[in-house]
């Protein structure tokens, strides 16, 4: 089936279930996408996108619902608004096909990209410099910069045109500051997983309420934050003062980069732990494997980061910054096409509710 035919297929599929849960409303408080569900009396394919999006796969209303299997109903919405959401990711991605393909084989695509990239790097260090110090020594500031910098930017411009896409799908309008500022609320707090009263989700306990994942959301999120800090300190005090690297531990670059390694590295090990914890039919099985190549991928860039710099000055450091490298640039690489791309969709959906909530 077309990538088009399953979007239609699952889009009236949540439209279904949509409606039915707008005449009861039992959930109305739970998160963000049941106070949208109520300003419609029917949903446009815009509107089932954008409800898709705002929806975090807490579950609540799942385990709350009078309407789930057996009921004839069948309902059963974080599957179905998943399916929405998932499609939309892959529909508006740029270019389309490898979203699809990173999603449904990420396992095997991550390691094979991560190894390949980890062996250039190895061969690159074949034309180290002759003079450098810290990592330089093995690979020059020029290589780096002439390898990382169209690594970052290519797929951000990747996820601009698919963000460009979406907005123009859920029919966006100018964003001002204050949507901006509320939507950030939102995300850095991660109020969509408390529940609507504080007591955390069921993602993983079924009918019990856990704010595990929400905890492990934040150490991911505060965690990559300050490992991007990191990187963007070094960055201007290499340019900007000419203060080069190495760089002691009670400077900026590290300050950041080891507390946020580590922090990094916690969140993603505890939400690994929780998706092999989780109901499967609550979510989307043809994309688990991409799903958990990405936190996978992720842990195991901060994990090598963390290790390079316990081997600082030793011989084990060539080939761990190999395979450091490999993994970083990887991760870079397919942004636009894993679930790291649901932070950027998921943030443009709150600031679309932000204006539409207004109204």
């Amino acid at each position: 089936m077309s990538l088009d035919a399953l979007a239609r297929s699952a889009t009236d599929e949540a439209r279904r279930q949509m409606e039915i849960c707008n005449a009861c409303r039992y959930c109305e408080g739970f998160c963000s996408v049941f106070p949208a569900m109520t300003r419609h009396r029917s949903f446009t394919d815009a509107d089932m996108t954008h409800l898709a999006n705002l929806c975090h796969n807490c579950r609540g209303c799942y385990y709350s619902c009078q309407f789930t299997e057996p009921h004839e109903f069948n309902l059963n919405v974080p599957a179905a608004l998943g399916e929405v959401r998932q499609l939309s990711w892959e529909r508006l991605a740029w270019p389309g096909a490898f979203s699809r393909l990173f999603h449904e084989n990420g396992v095997a695509l991550a390691a094979a990209l991560a190894v390949g990239l980890a062996v250039m790097f190895a061969a690159l260090q074949a034309l180290r410099p002759e003079s450098g110090e810290g990592f330089y020594a093995y690979l020059s500031h020029g290589a780096m910069i002439a390898i990382f910098t169209p690594a970052f930017f290519l797929p951000l411009a990747a996820v601009g045109v698919a963000l460009r896409r979406y907005w123009r799908e859920v029919e966006g309008q100018r964003v001002t500051l204050g949507q901006i500022v509320e939507a950030t609320r939102s995300a850095g707090t991660m109020r969509n997983l408390d529940g609507g009263q504080g007591q955390g989700c069921n993602f993983e306990k079924g009918d019990r309420y856990s704010n595990a994942r929400r905890v492990f959301h934040q150490l991911t999120l505060y965690g990559f934050l300050m490992c991007f800090a990191a990187t963007s300190v070094a960055t201007v005090m290499h340019y900007v003062f000419a203060w080069e690297a190495p760089y002691g531990f009670f400077t900026p670059p590290k300050l950041f980069g080891v507390p946020g390694g580590i922090i990094l590295c916690v969140g993603t090990a505890g939400l690994a732990w929780l998706k092999t914890k989780a109901d499967p039919k609550l979510g989307i099985a043809r994309v688990w494997g991409g799903e958990m190549a990405f936190v996978a991928l992720l842990f195991f860039v901060s994990a090598t980061g963390l290790a390079l710099y316990a081997v600082t000055g030793t011989a084990a450091v060539p080939a761990l910054l190999a395979i450091h490298l490999g993994a970083v640039l990887a991760f870079f690489l397919v942004i636009p096409y894993s679930k790291m791309t649901h932070g950027f969709f998921r943030f443009a959906a709150l600031v679309r509710e932000a204006q539409l909530s207004r109204r």
